[in-house]
């Protein structure tokens, strides 16, 4: 999932034009009847690009002498948009609409994941191994060994993603229905990406306490808890109350996913820029659950000079409006900290880190940073500042989105986080796992090609996840929290 806009309260926008912004979210296929005559497919063309519109995969369905159908894929602004499209391409003679997909809607047709069995059950011989009543065995073999739990069922390669639907990326406070499609994406990339079982919980409750209960009480089928889209400060309590509750890790992934991913883009853009990390002024706009752990994360990598703003400027100790987690942050960042609004902050800057909303930076106030100037404005869909107009103004830009370079996104975190984990079976997570993950993740990209436009790989980059996988199991053990695991002993009993 990328870095969304969940971070700042309400801050107060800068101005910038309002256009519209294009999204994959909004991809249809329409499918064209179309008359075989001289320059008909440029009238839809045409149509598509006055409206704002863009045009993509063109396929050829049939043909006759009198008509070609087709199926084109157009990118549109909004469902509104789509709609209105397809009305007028109706109103041009010769063009036929049969049908309208909605893409989006029709990957998620059914649910993205389904559960299916590793072993097959062909026979009775096989019935009665893997259930009654050969499986009688392996159970009283547990009861007496919790530990060959991670041998003998899936819990040592399972984790549960959980969400209450509070904090849904951009959209708020949706409720569990309306989480569990991010949840069960999420879950589907844990298994492509890493090999990871994922099963999605979202959970109807309300209540911190009874969320910790909850996941308390269904922890034992898993390895490890993936905490998603749970809104701050709530956020914080659950997460630090369930590691103190449960020997196995807990990892909010909105947090620390978004902080390893940004600190690897940082040590990255700063060697590309040639300037050490301790010698830049960073300031991080949105302070709730993604920009606290990011600034934490950054100071202990040696940042020395940060910055936290919220809706009302710069995050410090004069202020009485701050929750617990902001005077914390704060107290360990910098207690000198000044007031200040955000465009205080900016000026003289090196680097600018956007974890909030949308058309928060003018030019004029990225004009104010300092050299070198490196933005992550990662507000997405929509930045929060065009990057079209940032691109010449900086030496290196990132953003949440994946239709510009150097996509700053948690994806390249917690697939490969979570493979170390359950790699070790670790029982807990340290900041020294979070460090090794995120120096992993910024090797990945070669130092011979390193550059403005590459200081992080593609999601899809096949050594991103063994890397980091590596870097934490090896963290992990040097922590001492790596639990030993009995190893399956072929034909021997399991318990000898």
């Amino acid at each position: 999932m990328s870095v969304a806009l969940r971070d700042l309260d309400s801050v107060q926008p800068l101005d910038i034009s309002d256009r519209p912004v294009l999204s994959p979210a909004y991809r249809l296929v329409l499918r064209l009847e179309i008359a075989n005559r001289p320059g008909m497919f440029a009238k839809v063309a045409t149509m598509i690009g006055d409206r704002g519109c863009s045009l993509g995969a063109i396929d050829l369905v049939e043909a006759t002498t009198a008509t070609h159908v087709r199926d084109v894929t157009i990118d549109v602004q909004s469902e509104e948009a789509g709609e209105k499209l397809a009305a007028a391409l109706r109103t041009i003679d010769g063009i036929k609409v049969r049908a309208v997909s909605d893409r989006t809607f029709l990957v998620h047709l059914g649910g993205k994941i389904e559960v299916k069995g590793r072993t097959q059950v062909r026979n009775r011989d096989d019935l009665s191994l893997v259930y009654t009543p050969g499986v009688a065995r392996v159970c009283r073999a547990i009861a007496q060994n919790k530990d060959l739990a991670w041998t003998f069922t899936m819990r040592g390669n399972t984790v549960a993603v959980v969400s209450d639907g509070t904090a849904v990326l951009g959209l708020g406070n949706i409720g569990p229905e309306g989480a569990l499609p991010v949840m069960e994406g999420k879950s589907m990339l844990f298994s492509q990406l890493a090999g990871i079982n994922a099963f999605p919980l979202c959970l109807a409750a309300k209540d911190p306490q009874e969320i910790i209960d909850t996941v308390v009480s269904v922890a034992p089928n898993f390895g490890g808890i993936n905490l998603e889209d749970i809104a701050a400060p709530a956020c914080f309590d659950i997460e630090r109350e369930l590691r103190r509750r449960l020997d196995i890790p807990v990892f909010h992934d909105d947090q620390h996913g978004t902080a390893i991913v940004v600190n690897a883009a940082l040590r990255n853009a700063a060697a590309v820029c040639d300037i050490a990390l301790d010698k830049l002024r960073v300031v991080i706009v949105g302070a709730g659950a993604a920009g606290i752990a990011t600034a934490r994360l950054l100071h202990r990598s040696g940042v020395t000079h940060l910055r936290l703003c919220d809706r009302h400027g710069i995050v410090h100790l004069g202020r009485t409006d701050l929750n617990s987690e902001k005077r914390a942050v704060v107290q360990e960042l910098d207690p000198q900290a000044p007031a200040g609004s955000i465009s205080d902050a900016v000026k003289d800057a090196h680097v600018f880190i956007g974890l909030s909303g949308p058309k928060l930076l003018t030019l004029e106030a990225l004009r104010t940073m300092a050299r070198p100037r490196i933005v992550f404005a990662m507000a997405n869909p929509e930045p929060e500042i065009d990057p079209a107009l940032a691109a010449p103004e900086v030496d290196v830009l990132g953003t949440g989105r994946s239709d510009y370079p150097n996509q700053v996104n948690n994806v390249l975190a917690f697939p490969g986080f979570f493979r170390g984990l359950l790699d070790a079976h670790a029982r807990s997570v340290t900041t020294e796992m979070e460090l090794a993950a995120a120096n992993a993740l910024a090797a990945t990209v070669p130092a011979k090609l390193r550059s403005t436009d590459y200081i992080l790989p593609s999601v899809f980059d096949p050594q991103v996840v063994p890397a980091m996988a590596r870097a934490v199991a090896a963290a992990a053990r040097a922590a001492g929290v790596a639990r030993k695991v009995p190893r399956a002993r072929g034909a021997h009993s399991p318990s000898a």
